[in-house]
């Protein structure tokens, strides 16, 4: 076995410990035997999918942030009447039982994956509630977390929420996927928990259970051979952080760099407090839409928002409109079924379907900001042309909201950032989706994993350019995709000339270590050599030389 096995870093840090592998899951057969009464395994079914549901309900409800929003959905996934529906057919034809359900499931997730996007992450979301139910109808133990008196490696083919979810960081103190991608469901739990993640690393099937890693989250890469020098360095970086200066982000020259958070709840915004954030650079709003049958009032919106501005208090907050459509449908909206829906009707599209939401939306923001006092801003996601630039400025000002800006994450509006520039205030880059236009690639694809790597000097490239045009009408720039989260990356973006950086609370520290250890000389120096690279890796390496973090772990 190779001592280095790379896959792509999906949450940073680094971590010594012994391997255990994610129990495997209950296998079915279409050779079980069928139930005698029809009927009764109907019934049976049914009340093993409610069971299942209402697990994934209580966990959200005991969950908090990403974690808290991806179960409630899957737990959705579980009350899908189409697949309890296809599973009942099953049975009537006189399929085993749990069998019917393996096949209904892989059906759907079929059907899932081919629609790409983030529609492809549902698919292995719904696998997880098949091989739950199966478990429930056989009465054995669904796959799960194994035990352990000492911090491991948590390996797996890939993780579902319901596992990732319930992680005690104590314990699992790393995590390796064969499968994923940077921004898959896994990538964004374990930096909403702080424990360094490496994905898409087909190598990974190669280690023994027992085996002891230096897991690399940082630079996505597994040494299972590691040295004494290697482990000191892993000491040595993680006390560096802890000892690492609090308060404002900045360089060690005193360039400032405001450190954001990305939320979704009043609960991510508390934690965003504790942890140092000085700010919000990202609240998503969907999730108070996700699973209504119809538009929350202006007056629930209106709570909604108050609470999480009451919570930042005079730290300012940047609130993205309702990003819908795609992997989040809102059955009140009533969106056309789309072949692509990540390329569909969703962002600020949405708009020419349900303008009434949008300006909901907005009244309820401003309501919010007139009674706190918190500083507040407004974007809107998906946003391509000048046209959709300036409509969503000209409602947001007519609604009495005071800054304005766009979500850049369309390459037709990061080549026209110029023309954009001139209708907004701000612009904030989601790194996440512009990685996936910019592409072609699937953000969920293992298989394109590494078309997401943020080291792709294209990424850089675009981001430069968006920065440029930006400069035209002296808008400013922030970045709120998962890029920002990575330390070494997040030295480039400021070398790059982005002002703000906003990422999940956990990865703060880590970045404020990181911009506290250069100058802005060397970010704009790693910068220059992130553009001049021809591949990621060379990318990667010639920053690292640049920001004098080479020898590092």
């Amino acid at each position: 076995m190779t001592r280095e096995i790379r896959g792509i870093a999906a949450a940073p840090g680094t971590a010594v410990a012994a391997v255990k592998w994610l129990a495997s899951a209950p296998s079915t057969s279409a050779a079980d035997t069928p139930g005698a009464d029809v009927d009764a395994e109907i019934a049976r079914v049914e009340t093993a999918f409610d069971t299942v549901s209402a697990r994934y309900a209580a966990q959200a409800e005991r969950a908090a942030g990403p974690a808290a929003d991806i179960l409630t959905m899957t737990a959705a996934l579980a009350g899908d009447p189409a697949l309890l529906d296809q599973v009942r057919a099953g049975i009537r034809a006189g399929g085993p039982t749990a069998h019917s359900v393996t096949e209904a499931v892989n059906h759907f997730a079929e059907q899932l994956a081919a629609l790409g996007g983030m529609m492809a992450e549902r698919a292995s979301d719904l696998r997880d509630v098949g091989q739950r139910v199966v478990a429930e109808l056989l009465g054995v133990d669904p796959p799960g977390i194994p035990d352990s008196a000492e911090p491991f490696v948590l390996a797996a083919q890939d993780l579902a929420p319901a596992d990732t979810a319930t992680l005690d960081p104590a314990k699992v103190v790393g995590l390796l996927t064969i499968a994923g991608g940077p921004t898959s469901h896994t990538a964004i739990l374990a930096k909403a928990l702080g424990i360094p993640a490496v994905v898409a690393c087909p190598g990974a099937v190669e280690i023994v259970e027992g085996t002891e890693v230096l897991l690399d989250g940082t630079a996505g890469v597994v040494d299972t051979e590691p040295d004494a020098q290697r482990r000191a360095a892993v000491a040595i970086e993680k006390s560096r952080q802890q000892t690492a200066a609090t308060g404002p982000g900045r360089t060690g020259d005193g360039h400032a760099v405001p450190l954001l958070a990305n939320v979704g709840s009043a609960a991510d915004a508390r934690l965003a407090v504790e942890l140092g954030a000085e700010g919000v650079g990202l609240l998503r709003t969907e999730f108070l839409f996700l699973g209504q049958q119809s538009s929350p009032t202006i007056d629930e919106q209106t709570a909604h928002y108050t609470e999480i501005f009451q919570i930042m208090g005079e730290r300012p907050v940047t609130v993205r409109t309702l990003d819908a459509g795609s992997d989040k449908p809102l059955p009140f909206l009533k969106l056309p079924a789309e072949e692509n829906p990540a390329l569909g009707v969703r962002g600020i599209r949405l708009a020419s379907v349900d303008e009434g939401t949008l300006d909901d939306q907005l009244t309820a923001i401003e309501a919010a900001r007139a009674a706190t006092g918190t500083p507040v801003k407004v974007m809107a996601p998906m946003v391509a042309t000048v046209e959709e630039s300036r409509a969503f400025a000209t409602r947001a000002r007519e609604l009495g909201v005071t800054s304005r800006g766009i979500m850049v994450e369309v390459p037709a509006a990061a080549m026209r950032a110029e023309y954009l520039g001139a209708e907004v205030d701000f612009f904030s880059i989601g790194t996440n989706d512009l990685s996936q236009y910019l592409f072609g690639a699937d953000r969920m694809s293992s298989a394109l994993a590494a078309l997401h790597d943020p080291w792709q000097p294209a990424l850089a490239a675009t981001i430069a350019a968006v920065v440029a045009g930006a400069r035209t009408h002296d808008v400013t720039v922030g970045v709120c995709g998962e890029s920002a989260s990575n330390p070494e990356f997040a030295c480039v973006l400021v070398g790059l000339g982005v002002s703000t950086l906003s990422m999940a609370p956990r990865s703060l520290a880590g970045v404020r270590a990181a911009l506290a250890d250069v100058t802005l000389a060397q970010c704009r120096a790693a910068a220059a050599a992130v553009l001049a690279a021809t591949t990621a890796e060379a990318a990667a390496r010639a920053a690292r030389a640049e920001l004098g973090r080479a020898g590092r772990v």
